[in-house]
């Protein structure tokens, strides 16, 4: 377009206004030059600007000349704009970012394709500032998971090396896909006295449990982090082969107290006559609330209006540590509230007596202390 022909511009000819069919100038609307962008004019050039800043972020270093533009230099201030757009991610917060993502994957068990998460993605990209940052590959984090796994397994060998002796304590359990494993864990004083316990290993077992396996497993374990001859004792639970295992293996064997100490409640509980208060009455209408979530959105209404907090019940499990003393702990604290939403509801459960609270309320007393040996 000649000069002469060429419509008035804003922002050094940068911005042109717009010609009517006629040839006669719209006042409103301006186009850029840079991209052909229409925009909307209101007698002010500040939303002209950060159409620039954002598309066209060297238009206004050409305008600063060469020398200006060789010494980092501009003629005009940087706007709140530019500043909240943020610079690439250096190389060190990159590689810190992945070791933390590898890091969070493996302790709090995430799967390895969650770096393929979109939203991910956009939440780091928010916190750093930039765009541009990619998460990193799955082949990425499985080297840095290997890498830290490497790096704290040698912390604990340095620790197991100073110390002069260890204990070990073992358990076997099953997954929810019923495949059974095998934990040990190691404890150990340190030469300033503080006591370290970390997992050396969980290993599946195919074969069945038999005290002689089992015993095999531990030497297993103990062979491969060079601990043999530093274990002065080992303890397990009161499971008949783990006893056995614990007395075939050439160390100390000790029984775990608190599981000594939890089958002691239990099966006094079985034969103390507490079953009618515990069993017959309140593990029943703790599972009448447990198993109704409209029955217990009913509670909890009742708990509000009563001023108390909204908790739910706790149903006991003879293998849950301190679960019974929660049980009666919270039937006692809803008593009022539990007694008025089963009034209004139609049930055929036995709810306990005066009588029989008093009873609870001493089996809380007798089972209180009990907890603080029974917390992990």
């Amino acid at each position: 377009m000649d000069a002469a022909m060429k419509p008035p511009g804003l922002l050094q000819g940068k911005c042109i206004f717009k010609k009517f069919p006629n040839g006669n100038l719209d006042k409103t609307k301006v186009v850029c030059t840079l991209c052909n962008a229409e925009l909307v004019y209101c007698r002010s050039s500040s939303s002209l600007k950060y159409h620039l800043n954002a598309k066209h972020p060297l238009a206004n270093a050409e305008d600063a000349g060469p020398s200006n533009v060789a010494q980092g230099k501009s003629r005009r201030q940087t706007t709140m704009f530019e500043c909240n757009r943020g610079k690439p991610v250096s190389t060190a917060l990159s590689a810190k970012l992945t070791n933390l993502l590898a890091q969070w994957i493996a302790t709090s068990c995430r799967p390895i394709s969650v770096v393929e998460d979109d939203g991910l993605k956009l939440v780091l990209q928010a916190a750093t500032g930039d765009p541009s940052y990619q998460l990193p590959t799955r082949r990425t984090i499985m080297r840095r998971i290997h890498d830290q796994h490497a790096a704290e397994k040698a912390a604990k060998d340095e620790k197991m090396v100073e110390a002069r002796c260890v204990a070990l304590t073992g358990d076997h359990w099953t997954s929810v896909n019923n495949d059974n494993y095998l934990s040990v864990t190691v404890h150990l004083i340190d030469a300033s006295w503080e006591l370290h316990s970390f997992a050396l290993g969980v290993m599946k077992t195919e074969e069945r449990h038999f005290a002689e396996a089992c015993a095999r497993q531990f030497l297993d374990v103990a062979n491969q982090w060079g601990i043999a001859d530093k274990i002065s004792t080992i303890g397990t639970d009161s499971a008949p082969n783990m006893v056995a295992a614990g007395r075939i293996l050439p160390f100390e064997y000790f029984p775990c107290v608190a599981h000594i100490v939890q089958r002691a409640i239990v099966m006094s509980l079985w034969e103390g006559g507490f079953d009618g208060a515990l069993a017959v009455k309140c593990r029943k209408v703790v599972r009448h609330f447990k198993h109704s979530p409209a029955n217990s959105d009913e509670l909890n209404v009742q708990q509000a209006s009563l001023g108390q907090v909204q908790e739910p019940l706790v149903q006991d499990v003879p293998t849950q540590w301190n679960s019974t003393l929660e049980m009666i702990k919270r039937v006692r604290r809803n008593r009022d509230a539990l007694h008025t939403t089963l009034s209004q509801q139609e049930h055929s459960l036995a709810l306990p007596k005066n009588a029989e609270y008093e009873k609870l309320a001493k089996l809380e007393k007798l089972l209180e202390p009990c907890r603080y040996g029974l917390q992990r």
